[in-house]
């Protein structure tokens, strides 16, 4: 994913949190903001050392999410900031549970672009 996707400065976490719309499921928690000039979604991701103790553990993590969101992209909205926290339960998962529950918690938060509008 290009760094142009990438929520990486602790300004813009901090502003997404202050102006947040938020959901959970048992694995992640996603935070989201609309965005005044959109040309495409960013994505933050953070990973606490609840997750993993290791620092290759939590990085283990954090690729799944983002090859996860790779292939959710072309049906998501372009006018977001997403911010993704992973709980500890997401540690000792295979990619198909963490893209499962991925999935489900950017539904709840209305991430996907609705099929009827395309």
């Amino acid at each position: 994913m290009r760094k142009s996707y990438r929520v990486k400065k602790e300004a813009d976490f901090q502003l997404v949190f202050e102006q947040h719309h938020s959901v959970a499921n048992k694995m992640f928690i996603v935070y989201t903001m609309t965005r005044e000039q959109p040309t495409h979604f960013r994505l933050g991701i953070s990973i606490s050392k609840k997750v993993g103790l290791r620092g290759h553990e939590r990085v283990w993590v954090k690729r799944r999410i983002r090859q996860s969101v790779l292939e959710f992209k072309p049906k998501m909205r372009s006018d977001l900031d997403i911010l993704v926290i992973a709980r500890p339960s997401a540690h000792d998962q295979d990619m198909a549970i963490i893209k499962k529950n991925l999935e489900h918690v950017f539904k709840l938060a209305n991430v996907f672009v609705d099929e009827e509008t395309k």
